[in-house]
């Protein structure tokens, strides 16, 4: 019972409101310690894990160098970018991102976009210098930038065929006695992104006819 004490100082750092990290490896070290292990074999085991999900760790690198390119101009390059693009709207610069984000979403590339590395530096910016957006409170072209990369991803990623979605699709079927090949699914999802990439055009254009409108005002 006691290798179970690591959840009990989880719970209590975080009823306590400590920081996390020190909580989490406060708890690993306490439930390796109660397992018989000794100090060094913990910090292996945490060392292994460490290489193991390396990859996890991409984004403590990737944000930072975002920071830096936003602290040097990478916004206001963006904005002056689709400024000088003659009838370039908001609706018109997201329809574009759509397009490419379900195609790359398609091919399995999810990670290659994304709202901390492209629509917060680039995306949403380009959109706001497009739509000449006055008001520095008026978050709706910011939101709907956002809700673009959601849209693009969520029914561009179900048409590649090694994805965890599809697979999870596959095995809640066979629960109920339906085969089904990952192939199948993949080629009916075509008909619902396509679907959907209507339909969200269709509000993007709706935003720039708003937006139009109360300039007009």
């Amino acid at each position: 019972m006691l290798v179970l004490s690591g959840i009990a100082i989880i719970a209590l750092g975080f009823l306590l409101r400590f920081n996390p990290l020190v909580v989490v490896l406060a708890s690993a070290l306490v439930t390796g310690l109660a397992a018989g292990l000794d100090l060094h074999a913990i910090v292996a085991a945490f060392g292994k894990a460490f290489n193991d999900n390396r990859y996890v760790t991409v984004v403590y690198i990737v944000v930072p160098l975002i920071g830096l390119l936003e602290h040097h101009g990478l916004q206001a390059r963006a904005r002056a970018l689709v400024a000088g693009i003659r009838g370039a709207t908001a609706g018109r610069l997201l329809i574009v991102y759509l397009l490419f984000r379900q195609i790359t979403a398609a091919l399995g590339l999810n990670s290659i976009a994304g709202h901390p590395q492209t629509v917060r530096p680039l995306v949403a910016p380009m959109a706001e210098a497009a739509a000449n957006i006055d008001d520095p409170e008026d978050e709706r072209v910011k939101a709907m930038a956002a809700a673009t990369d959601n849209v693009g991803v969520f029914f561009g990623e179900d048409i590649f065929v090694a994805i965890g979605s599809i697979l999870l699709m596959k095995g809640i079927l066979e629960g109920y006695g339906i085969d089904l090949q990952p192939f199948s699914l993949s080629v009916w999802a075509i008909p619902t992104a396509i679907a959907a990439f209507l339909i969200h055009s269709a509000r993007l254009l709706l935003l720039d006819r708003r937006l139009k409108r109360e300039r007009r005002r």
